[in-house]
C-alpha cells in the first residue's frame, strides 16, 4: 500500500486544557482549551503576539505548559517528549539539510527510527509523489524554489505516518501565487491522508480557505471558534469582526432592538445589545449601490475606487463626513468626485461602542 491509502491510517483527536503558559513578565497562554476531531483541520488566528504559535510548541511539547492538559487520543502528554508524541511539524523555514538530497531528506526520520533502506525509500518515494516532487528526489535545497523546499518539508514531516500535523506559518515565506497553490495542496493531501491538523497563521484568508474551523486567538485566549462561515458572518465580538474580513465601522444607534445606521433600521447579530450609540460593523459587500428612488439610498462622493480582478472596491463619502466602502462587480466603475447613491443592503451587524 501507499502512504495515500487511508486505510494505513488513523488520525488522533486533540485538545489543549485550560493550558497556562508564562514567560518573565507575560502570560503566553490564559488557559487556552481547544478540541479538534480526528482529521480535522483547525487554524489559530490572530495578531503577532496573541499566543497561536506558543499553543502550537506547547502541543508539540517544545514549550513546557505551565498548567492544563494536552491530550493527544485522550492521553495526557504533558510530559511525554516531542519525539513520543506521535506528531509530524511544518515549519515557517524549510529547515531541509543542505548536504542530503530531496529523498534523503525525507527519509531522515524513518532513517533514525532504524527503518530498513528499502522499506524508507520506497515510502519517501511514495511522499514525494504525493506532493509532486517525484522527479526531483536527487536535487539539493538549493536547487529548489522555495515552495518546492516547503513541499519537501511537509513531505518529511507526513512520511513518519503521524497521526497529528503542525503546521507554523508554513506559506509566510512565498511569493502570493506560490502561497495559494502551495495552501491549496495542503489542503488537498491532508484531506486525503484525514490527518488531524492544527494550523498556526496570521493570514485570515489563508485560515478562511483552508480550515474546517478557525479559532480566533487574542492575547494569550481564544476570542471565538466556529466555522469559517460563523466567523464572518456572526463575529461575537468587535475583535473578530474586525481581524477577520474587512469591515466599515460606521456610526450607528441601537433602539428597539436594531441599529440605525445612516438612517437606515439594520438588525443585530446580538439582538441584546443594549441601547445607545455604538460603532456598527458593516461588510463593504453589505452596502451597495442604489437609485434615488430608493427611500433607503442616500448620497455619497466617490473618494477612490481599486479594480482588483474579479471585484471592485469603492470608497464613498457620506455628506456628514463618514467614509465607507464598497465591494461590488467591475462593470460598475464609478469615478473619483462623482456623486452615487448608496444604501445597507439590511443583513445583521456586528456592533462596538463607541
Amino acid at each position: 500500500m501507499t502512504l495515500a491509502d487511508p486505510s494505513t491510517r488513523t488520525s488522533a483527536p486533540v485538545a489543549l486544557v485550560d493550558v497556562v503558559k508564562r514567560f518573565p513578565g507575560l502570560t503566553a497562554l490564559d488557559g487556552v482549551s481547544l478540541e479538534l476531531a480526528p482529521g480535522e483541520f483547525v487554524a489559530l488566528l490572530g495578531p503577532s503576539g496573541c499566543g497561536k504559535t506558543t499553543a502550537l510548541r506547547v502541543l508539540a511539547g517544545l514549550e513546557s505548559a505551565d498548567d492544563g492538559h494536552i491530550l493527544i487520543d485522550e492521553r495526557d502528554v504533558v510530559d511525554v517528549p516531542t519525539n513520543k508524541r506521535d506528531i509530524g511539524m511544518v515549519f515557517q523555514s524549510y529547515s531541509l539539510f543542505p548536504h542530503l538530497t530531496v529523498a534523503e531528506n525525507v527519509e531522515f526520520g524513518l532513517r533514525m527510527r532504524g527503518m530498513p533502506t528499502v522499506d524508507r525509500r520506497q515510502r519517501a518515494a511514495d511522499m514525494l509523489d504525493m506532493v509532486g516532487l517525484d522527479h526531483h528526489a536527487t536535487r539539493f535545497a538549493h536547487q529548489l524554489s522555495g515552495g518546492q523546499q516547503q513541499r519537501v518539508a511537509l513531505a518529511r514531516a507526513l512520511v513518519t505516518q503521524p497521526r497529528v500535523l503542525l503546521l507554523d506559518e508554513p506559506l509566510s515565506a512565498l511569493d502570493a501565487k506560490v502561497r495559494v497553490g502551495l495552501r491549496d495542496e495542503i489542503r488537498r493531501i491532508q484531506t486525503e491522508l484525514g490527518i488531524t491538523t492544527l494550523f498556526v497563521t496570521h493570514d485570515q484568508e489563508e485560515a478562511l480557505a483552508v480550515a474546517d474551523r478557525v479559532a480566533v486567538m487574542r492575547s494569550g485566549r481564544i476570542e471565538q471558534i466556529g466555522t469559517p462561515e460563523e466567523l464572518y458572518s456572526r463575529p461575537i465580538s468587535d475583535f473578530v469582526a474586525d481581524f477577520v474580513g474587512l469591515s466599515n465601522r460606521m456610526p450607528a444607534e441601537v433602539v428597539g432592538g436594531v441599529a440605525v445606521i445612516e438612517g437606515q433600521q439594520v438588525p443585530l447579530i446580538d439582538a441584546d445589545a443594549a441601547p445607545g450609540s455604538v460603532h456598527a460593523l458593516v461588510r463593504p459587500e453589505d452596502i451597495v449601490f442604489a437609485s434615488e428612488a430608493d427611500a433607503h439610498s442616500r448620497p455619497a462622493v466617490v473618494v477612490t475606487t481599486s479594480f482588483l480582478g474579479s471585484l471592485r472596491r469603492t470608497r464613498v463619502r457620506f455628506t456628514d463626513g463618514v467614509e465607507v466602502t464598497l465591494q461590488h462587480e467591475v462593470s460598475h466603475a464609478p469615478g473619483p468626485g462623482e456623486t452615487v447613491r448608496v444604501r445597507l443592503t439590511g443583513r445583521p451587524v456586528a456592533v462596538s461602542r463607541v
